[in-house]
């Protein structure tokens, strides 16, 4: 299946016009910093680009920022989990405040999500 280069594009774009969670959360996902694991960022899973995406574990993680706090938001963000949990993949998700704020945390909470994963797969 092709994807449209377009969206490929925009993926691309996205990557230059990081968040500070984002940032962040990059510095500690790359090169294979957290648990060896590899991890893309701004990662087509067509028709959407989520945040990060790590293939060995089909895990999407997801930051938002306050503009995610509004209904319709809500609503959308519970479609693409729907539609990316279909497809096999478990999506977690994080407020950016929380990255930064209490980054230990959430990375204890991704240490017991691989946990979880790797016991339960094959």
């Amino acid at each position: 299946m092709s994807i449209n280069p377009k969206l490929l594009e925009f993926a691309k774009s996205m990557r230059s016009q990081a968040t500070e969670a984002e940032d962040l959360m990059w510095q500690i996902l790359r090169a294979r910093r957290f648990m060896g694991l590899k991890f893309r960022r701004q990662h087509v899973i067509a028709p959407y680009i989520v945040d990060f995406y790590c293939h060995e574990l089909g895990l999407v993680i997801e930051l938002d920022g306050s503009q995610h706090n509004t209904h319709d938001a809500l609503e959308y963000d519970n479609q693409r989990t729907q539609f990316l949990e279909a497809l096999g993949f478990r999506v977690v998700r994080y407020w950016n405040h929380e990255v930064l704020g209490n980054t230990e945390i959430v990375l204890k909470d991704l240490w017991n999500i691989y946990n979880e994963l790797k016991s339960t797969s094959p």
